[in-house]
């Protein structure tokens, strides 16, 4: 078998080409001996991995993850949920009882019974919750304190859209896509908390294209070129996968609210441009055995199937890389309706098949779960961003219109006030997410399919 040609080499040796060498020296002993037969995916290896965590507890080697108890959870039920697994009533029931702990008195969710409440807890919390919890006594989603929560947002929010992810903490845009997931699902959305939000977005674009952490020092990355600042920004970092998915999903869930704004010569508008050459160059090559990495230079990763791989059914519903799906003509195009020029794009930007074969072939560990690379082990985090990468990978979701429309029509509450308007917008937009049937492409055997994953919640589809 042809051997996959290694990463060029400049002759001066770093820290960083040597990793790269040996990265790619263990990855190409997990290569398979037919690109279209990979690893299978060991499913009941993988249920007993999360099923050991969940039930027996923890390995100690976690208790540095004291803080991110609710995330813990998270990731071990979503990927539950990700494999098609539901829970029975009674541990759907502890896992209420111990999220509901975590529910700090002044509003919000903090990492661990007593901890402060935090954005990033508070998001996990709360999808927790939508995976198991219920309405009614005992059911965890009524008990949540919403109004107790709206101030904790409020009392955080920054005069530039920004959010601190807790009191006297710092900025992150992760933050700001936790919140709004967060106020999505519990029905608190309203335009003083979204206010500045899109602008605050915009600043965190690099000029590599994708985002970073919070704003950045000299210049905006508008469309048309950058544009220096009268004041420098903090300089708070380069492109991150991980930023870059936060950001875009937030402006794709931003988008009712925009289009609901009065038009303004300075409407706000991502570098579409840069930002998808940016991802597409984040997949490795052949002998990387098309994995992602998650910022320039740097290795291949399982958790970047998700936070890159995710973000072109992101860049799909703004009318970009080929808006596969469209089931009429009046599907919703920002992007698309500001550069023309997209109309010949399509999904060849990046290799499905390649992405799935680096989760099947070197993302699983032999004992069960799955990991950032060999010879690694396996953690609940990895599990879940690299079976959420390879179902991004196997499947097609687009925005329905005509599932806009359905919902419209059985809407109950008339919008009349701009506060329902924005809520119906929002929510028809959420609620519109459907896979584009007969277009999965999953590679090796059908026991490798993943549940269908919508890209702005991390949650699986209908």
């Amino acid at each position: 078998m042809r051997q996959p040609r290694r990463s060029p080499h400049d002759s001066y040796e770093t820290e960083t080409t040597d990793h790269q060498t040996e990265t790619e020296t263990i990855l190409l002993k997990h290569l398979p001996l037919s690109p279209d037969s990979p690893s299978p995916l060991q499913r009941d290896s993988h249920l007993q991995f999360l099923i050991r965590n969940l039930i027996q507890g923890f390995p100690s080697r976690y208790i540095s993850q004291d803080a991110s108890q609710p995330w813990l959870l998270y990731w071990t039920l979503q990927s539950f949920s990700v494999m098609g697994v539901a829970l029975d009533p009674n541990n759907k029931q502890k896992a209420i009882d111990t999220i509901m702990a975590w529910q700090h008195p002044d509003g919000g969710f903090g990492g661990g019974p007593g901890q402060a409440a935090h954005l990033l807890p508070t998001y996990a919390a709360v999808c927790a919750l939508a995976i198991v919890g219920r309405p009614g006594p005992g059911g965890g989603w009524d008990q949540i304190d919403r109004e107790k929560m709206y101030k904790f947002f409020m009392s955080i929010k920054q005069s530039d859209g920004a959010f601190l992810v807790a009191h006297h903490a710092e900025v992150d845009v992760r933050g700001t896509y936790c919140l709004l997931v967060t106020v999505h699902l519990l029905n608190m959305l309203t335009p003083e908390l979204l206010e500045g939000i899109l602008g605050f977005i915009m600043s965190c674009q690099t000029y590599e294209g994708g985002f970073s952490s919070a704003s950045q020092p000299y210049f905006s990355a508008e469309p048309e070129g950058p544009i220096l600042l009268d004041s420098p920004r903090p300089p708070l970092g380069e492109a991150h996968g991980g930023y870059t998915f936060c950001s875009l999903a937030s402006w794709v869930m931003l988008q009712p609210y925009l289009a609901l704004q009065k038009p303004s010569l300075q409407r706000p508008s991502l570098n579409f441009k840069t930002l998808l050459r940016w991802l597409v160059q984040m997949q490795g090559s052949e002998i990387e055995l098309g994995g992602f990495r998650g910022r320039t230079n740097k290795l291949v990763d399982g958790c970047y199937s998700w936070w890159v791989g995710g973000c072109f059914a992101l860049l799909s519903s703004l009318g970009i890389v080929g808006a596969h799906g469209r089931d009429d003509n009046h599907g919703s195009s920002t992007a698309h309706e500001e550069d023309e020029s997209w109309d010949d794009i399509d999904d060849s930007l990046w290799d499905r098949a390649a992405l799935q074969r680096y989760i099947l072939c070197a993302g699983q560990h032999p004992a069960g779960g799955l990991r950032d690379k060999p010879p690694k082990a396996a953690d609940s985090y990895h599990t879940l961003y690299c079976l959420a990468g390879l179902s991004a990978a196997q499947h097609n979701v687009f925005l329905s219109s005509t599932r806009q429309d359905a919902i419209v029509h059985g809407w109950r509450t008339p919008a009349e006030s701009k506060h329902e308007q924005l809520r119906q917008a929002c929510f028809t937009h959420s609620l519109s997410w459907t896979e584009e049937e007969g277009t999965s492409r999953v590679l090796g055997a059908q026991n490798n399919r993943m549940v269908t994953f919508c890209a702005n919640f991390e949650g699986p589809s209908d």
